[in-house]
């Protein structure tokens, strides 16, 4: 159950290998189990799930290396004069918080432009739990700033509610970098990309 929960949760890769390593402890339990008891169906399932757990392990603790190389390197570019980097795996399991740190929510995607590349806006949740009576926010891109493993909001909590909300399965399909005409977001400037108030 242990091991079921930390994949089920996908809170990184470091996390979901880790859940992976504990469900391979528990194959090989069953397989000592299945032989002690001479059941073959139950060895030859166990086996399988084994394999299937130790590729997990592999996938996810690597791409777990991949991440941290991520972070240092957006560490690094942190402290030059030109602008930053940031992980794009570190954004999708961010928080977003105003400019007093007062979380607004997680945030759930982030969708692309494919003319440029840039992030076009943020996917934002409000309110709920784990997932259940939630409020999906477009949250336009420009008014954000990624520091320190957070995503810094121009606007204050009653501006964040007062956008409007979307639905689950059918989001906003334009690529504009639109402020949705709040005064907070048109007048506040961009917070600074180092995470300064």
């Amino acid at each position: 159950m242990v091991a079921a929960v930390m994949t089920a949760a996908n809170l990184g890769p470091r996390l979901t290998g880790a859940g992976f390593a504990v469900f391979a402890v528990g194959a090989c339990a069953w397989c000592i189990v299945a032989l002690q008891a001479d059941q073959t169906g139950l060895l030859l399932t166990n086996v399988f799930l084994l394999v299937v757990d130790v590729i997990g392990v592999w996938r996810w603790l690597g791409r777990a290396q991949y991440a941290e190389a991520a972070r240092r390197a957006a560490r690094a570019s942190a402290s030059r004069s030109d602008a930053s980097l940031f992980s794009f795996q570190d954004l999708l399991s961010a928080s977003v918080v105003d400019r007093g740190g007062m979380a607004l929510g997680p945030v759930i995607d982030a969708m692309g432009s494919v003319e440029d590349g840039s992030i076009a806006y943020l996917v934002v949740s409000d309110g709920g739990v784990a997932g259940v009576g939630e409020v999906l926010r477009r949250f336009p891109a420009d008014r954000l700033a990624y520091a320190e493993g957070k995503v810094i909001a121009s606007i204050p909590r009653a501006a964040f509610e007062a956008l409007p909300a979307i639905e689950a399965d059918r989001w906003p399909l334009d690529a504009r970098h639109t402020r949705s005409g709040i005064p907070e977001i048109e007048h506040d400037p961009r917070p600074s990309a180092k995470g300064e108030r």
